[in-house]
């Protein structure tokens, strides 16, 4: 994805807020060299963050003619309104090393004999993953397939298909659950027996 930055000359909180006010987003691209303050259009950016990729591929920013490849690393967004306040990036080339989360994408749940045959539901325990790796190997995505998945069986982080040279970072967890299917929860009902009515008359005595 590309996206077109601007030069930012004006620094402090006023020069921010008269920013905002005017639609532009203050920023800063850090990495492999000295800092750049730059500044993006609200309306764009604030579309693009709602794009999957923006937050997990190498993107390419245009700065004063320039195309340098970036990386999203954090952005602030307004408490209440939909408003952009701050966004980061981070230069990358072929040898930086970088740790970032990216997102599963769960295929073939609905053919897995789990669902299909056993109709149980599966529970997704995790939808994404950090991992380390070269910027240029960054994935944009990893593909979890369940179409194997039986009941009483989990997918871990071993089972993934990880592209060669990526690192899966579990914090000290050896092997993590990634989806597990539920059984379907059975409802027992039990009928009440009525007793007999009582007509309030007692038999006499012979």
């Amino acid at each position: 994805m590309k996206f077109t930055a601007f030069e930012r000359n004006l620094q402090g909180t006023g020069a921010s807020r008269r920013l905002r006010i005017a639609g532009r987003v203050p920023g800063i691209v850090f990495g492999a060299g000295a800092p750049a303050n730059i500044e993006l259009d609200h309306n764009a950016l604030f579309h693009a963050l709602k794009k999957e990729a923006f937050h997990s591929t190498i993107l390419e920013m245009e700065l004063n003619g320039a195309v340098t490849q970036v990386l999203l690393r954090d952005f602030q967004l307004h408490p209440y309104k939909p408003q952009v306040l701050h966004c980061d990036f981070q230069r990358v080339d072929g040898t930086t090393k970088i740790t970032k989360k990216i997102p599963l994408h769960f295929i073939g749940e609905d053919t897995s004999p789990a669902v299909k045959t056993d109709h149980c539901t599966v529970n997704h325990i995790i939808t994404e993953l950090q991992i380390t790796c070269l910027a240029q190997q960054l994935p944009a995505f990893i593909e979890v397939d369940l179409s194997g998945l039986t009941k009483g069986h989990s997918v871990h982080v071993n089972d993934l298909k990880i592209p060669a040279g990526i690192k899966v970072v579990t914090h000290g967890k050896p092997n993590p659950v990634v989806a597990t299917p539920v059984e379907p929860v059975v409802e027992v009902v039990v009928a009440a027996v009525a007793a007999p009515a009582d007509d309030g008359k007692k038999k006499k005595k012979k």
